[in-house]
């Protein structure tokens, strides 16, 4: 007897410790903040002239520039290995940052791609190539934007205005997902974003469960 107890501890107990462990994980986990305060992109421009804002919302931001062919590609791959899972969620954003030489040729391209992605939800701005640097610049990451306001990289801005991103990433912080890149959409940006989103919908359960105690 004693010894099938024995046996029994020995094979339970490393999988109630792993159980324990991985569900700590899964509770607890944070994407990291790598910038806090990001400029806010309310003063520029859109197509309606609507304001759309950072704040209160988790936003994938992008600097595709005003070249048509280069956002072309890495909205559609963006579009399809990322955002079209997570556009149900509430107070989620796409925010496409363009200079307004851009503005024609954006349209065009929303209303090319509508039949088969959700352009309808992209929300582009608008602004000169000195307000798109600042906002850009303020992301404190090591990418370059080009003279035309690309950047191939988009970032995840959370609720407060903050970068998220990996701060272990091959021993290195990973502050925006190369967006021509599909395994790293795939594997590293689709898992963040799932945290993040976890991350805000267990802080809503939290709040409800305390107003209701």
């Amino acid at each position: 007897m004693k010894k099938f107890f024995v046996l029994t501890v020995l094979f339970a107990l490393p999988i109630i410790a792993y159980l324990f462990f991985a569900s700590g994980k899964n509770n607890f986990a944070r994407l990291p903040v790598l910038t806090e305060n990001v400029t806010e992109v309310s003063n520029l421009s859109t197509y309606s002239g609507d304001t759309v804002s950072l704040k209160d919302h988790i936003s994938v931001v992008a600097f595709f520039g005003n070249n048509l062919e280069d956002f072309r590609g890495n909205t559609f791959n963006l579009d399809k290995k990322i955002l079209e899972k997570y556009y149900g969620f509430d107070d989620f954003q796409f925010v496409i940052i363009l200079p307004e030489s851009a503005r024609e040729d954006a349209a065009a391209f929303a209303e090319e791609f509508e039949g088969i992605t959700n352009a309808e939800e992209w929300k582009f701005v608008f602004g000169s190539p000195q307000e798109i640097e600042t906002i850009f610049k303020s992301f404190d990451s090591p990418y370059q934007l080009s003279g035309n306001g690309y950047s191939p990289y988009v970032f995840i801005i959370d609720k407060a205005g903050n970068l998220r991103g990996r701060d272990d990433d091959n021993d290195e912080d990973l502050y925006g997902y190369d967006s021509r890149d599909i395994a790293e959409l795939t594997n590293k940006m689709n898992d963040d974003v799932k945290v993040i989103l976890a991350e805000y919908r267990l802080a809503l359960k939290k709040n409800n469960a305390e107003r209701e105690y």
